[in-house]
């Protein structure tokens, strides 16, 4: 389903750095690798979230793919941004992601997943937090140097 992870890294030549002491990321957000990462978890999970029952659709498939949509949509509507307000948005798709993770859980509690299925979706999970996390710290310390 999803390839061996890798963390996301950032170089110099990815940021730069204005006179107010702003970073901002060259890059397109569509070139970020946690937004491509990001925005093929929420197809993952719409094909998941699919075979729930019926009477899911209103409750946890629903919450689960807005949650997820919501990730690479942060990351996006963050990247518009200044370096500090990306910072916040990118805490925000955090925050989904964690909403995530914990909907995964009780999805697989209630029997809705097997356990095989979501090891891989929790790597993946992971893996993005860990990307996430990463962009923030390149963009706090640019942010102060």
């Amino acid at each position: 389903m999803f390839g061996v992870p890798v963390a996301e890294s950032y170089q110099l030549s990815d940021i730069s750095f204005q006179e107010n002491d702003a970073v901002v990321i060259t890059k397109g957000y569509k070139e970020l690798k946690v937004w491509q990462r990001a925005k093929k978890l929420v197809i993952e999970m719409y094909k998941v979230t699919a075979l729930f029952p019926k009477e899911e659709i209103y409750g946890l498939t629903n919450q689960m793919r807005r949650c997820t949509v919501s990730i690479p949509s942060n990351i996006a509507e963050g990247h518009a941004r200044s370096s500090k307000e990306f910072i916040r948005f990118l805490d925000i798709a955090y925050g989904s992601l964690n909403e995530l993770e914990t909907q995964l859980e009780i999805a697989c509690d209630l029997g809705f997943l097997e356990a095989s299925h979501i090891d891989s979706l929790f790597r993946e999970i992971k893996e993005i937090g860990m990307m996430l996390n990463g962009l923030k710290r390149s963009l706090a310390n640019g942010a102060r140097t």
